[in-house]
């Protein structure tokens, strides 16, 4: 069994005979993982699910890679980074930079948490400024509905579709091309006619994504954390 989950994506239940418990575990293409004994009902896993969304967010933010920060790096489509030299180790953003103090002479650095609480509020500044209009621009386009736009980081998942209809968007969107994002859009907005990842629904990511494959493809050079 599959179902879509507004913050998780696509999650995979499967259960099997011979299991003692509910295990989550996330899979190498991001996608979370549950197994459960053959007796466990899916209202049961579901709401077991639930009740560990803290911990589980805690476990994929463990699964992030480790990355570095250059002065003058790019972030999103609007900030750029500064390194500011003195004694401390913060970050921060003004206006349009994200200002990192480093000590000495450094072009490079690994990413703290105070770095990584700066990217986060750059890109959802990003991301509230573009995802919205460039969403609704592409329903428009082929006539989707949906309900409401959220948006995430601490996921593994680029974008999720509720069953009601809502939109979840990870902000590391901001680092895709453009046409990986509308590639993501389009996906979405595909779920709220096909709630799965059969025929019908690649058949319709087609219809306005012709190249999806190869996008598809691109995307899983990046990561959708931050």
């Amino acid at each position: 069994m599959t179902f879509i989950d507004e913050e998780f994506g696509e999650v995979v239940v499967r259960k099997s005979a011979t299991a003692r418990s509910v295990k989550f575990s996330l899979s190498p293409d991001g996608r979370l993982r549950i197994s459960a004994p053959a007796f466990v009902s899916d209202r049961r896993i579901k709401k077991l699910m639930e009740n560990s969304r803290e911990e589980l967010q805690k476990s994929l933010m463990v699964h992030r890679p480790k990355k570095t920060l250059r002065d003058g790096q790019k972030v999103g489509k609007s900030y750029t980074v500064v390194f500011r030299r003195g004694e401390g180790e913060g970050a921060r953003v003004v206006g349009r930079q994200i200002v990192v103090d480093v000590r000495g002479g450094e072009d490079e650095v690994e990413v703290s948490q105070a770095m990584r609480d700066a990217l986060v509020k750059a890109l959802r500044n990003d991301a509230k400024e573009y995802l919205p209009k460039r969403l609704k621009v592409v329903a428009e386009v082929g006539g989707f509905e949906y309900e409401t736009v959220r948006f995430s980081h601490a996921s593994s998942r680029w974008g999720s579709c509720s069953s009601g209809g809502t939109v979840s968007l990870n902000i590391s969107l901001m680092k895709l091309p453009d046409q990986l994002i509308d590639y993501v859009l389009i996906h979405e907005l595909a779920h709220t006619r096909f709630m799965n990842h059969g025929a019908e629904f690649w058949q319709e990511v087609e219809k306005y994504d012709p190249n999806y494959r190869r996008h598809r493809k691109a995307l899983k050079m990046f990561s959708p954390f931050v």
